[in-house]
């Protein structure tokens, strides 16, 4: 049967306009929107059905997965040009403003790392949950990926091996177990979820974000993704030997020159263990 992944798969087929780098980038934007409209509960959807409802959809979505201001723009040009090619253009509003999507800010020193607070995690009744966000801080782990991991099979003794379909835009990574502190977080997330995932068995991925994202609520707890600033910021100074900008270290500026050699090696490990490509992202954790 066709589904909306072929039908998006044949459109960037037939239109190959651009570098390549833009056509791959678009290509796993696309991807991924056709999973995430997938796991959400739009099936049987093709890509000549999308509709306003499906962006706006999207865009809720997204907006609670606190992505970056950079990622939505580039998610939104990606449905912008689906929306072209399908010949429904009024589907996408032309302003990113009418989403609410911030301005992108590519740099700035002030810290967004959260710490969990023990009181409100004490209150996460759900096990499940509970563990998904003290992974995410043991191992800057995205909050989907958190959820679908399968300690068991993660677990290759140095290094958590995170599966493709676990990740944003399909990219197995390492992520790398050097604390005692993991070790010991990993074992109960064995205990916990068997040779599966931290989804329960009889529910599926999105029954488990709906639970978690009302459990957090419960409890207090927002801003997750500010878990994975305060892993980079914590990996940072383990690397380095002083603090990232943002924590309160040293500028870019203020750096030898030997230094900067460093900077730069570790700000390239923190991003491939974040699952960045790039190590200019890194700024938005780190500060520069």
């Amino acid at each position: 049967m066709r589904d909306l992944n072929h039908d998006f798969k044949n459109l960037c087929q037939r239109n190959r306009d651009g570098s390549f780098a833009t056509q791959h980038d678009r290509e796993s934007i696309l991807t991924l929107i056709a999973n995430q409209l997938e796991e959400d509960g739009f099936r049987h959807l093709r890509a000549s059905g999308v509709r306003s409802k499906h962006v706006d959809h999207l865009v809720q979505r997204w907006h609670a997965e606190e992505i970056s201001a950079g990622t939505f723009k580039n998610r939104m040009s990606a449905l912008r040009w689906l929306a072209e090619k399908i010949d429904k253009q009024n589907i996408v509003a032309r302003d990113n403003a009418t989403y609410g999507i911030a301005e992108r800010r590519h740099v700035t020193n002030v810290s967004k790392a959260h710490e969990l607070d023990a009181d409100k995690l004490a209150a996460v009744a759900d096990p499940y949950t509970a563990l998904s966000l003290r992974l995410q801080e043991a191992f800057g782990l995205r909050r989907e990926e958190s959820i679908k991991l399968r300690p068991t099979w993660a677990d290759r003794g140095d290094v958590l091996h995170l599966k493709a379909s676990w990740t944003k835009g399909g990219k197995e990574r390492d992520i790398p177990i050097c604390m005692e502190a993991q070790r010991e977080l990993l074992q109960e997330a064995k205990q916990l979820a068997g040779a599966g995932s931290l989804i329960p068995a009889e529910m599926s991925y999105r029954d488990q974000l709906n639970r978690f994202k009302a459990q957090t609520a419960r409890a207090g707890i927002d801003r997750v993704h500010g878990l994975r600033h305060h892993y980079a910021q914590a990996r940072y100074a383990a690397l380095t030997g002083w603090k990232a900008p943002a924590a309160g270290g040293p500028t870019s500026k203020q750096l030898s020159a030997q230094q900067k050699l460093i900077d730069r090696q570790t700000r390239l490990t923190i991003s491939r263990e974040l699952g960045h490509e790039r190590e200019q992202i890194t700024a938005v954790y780190l500060g520069r």
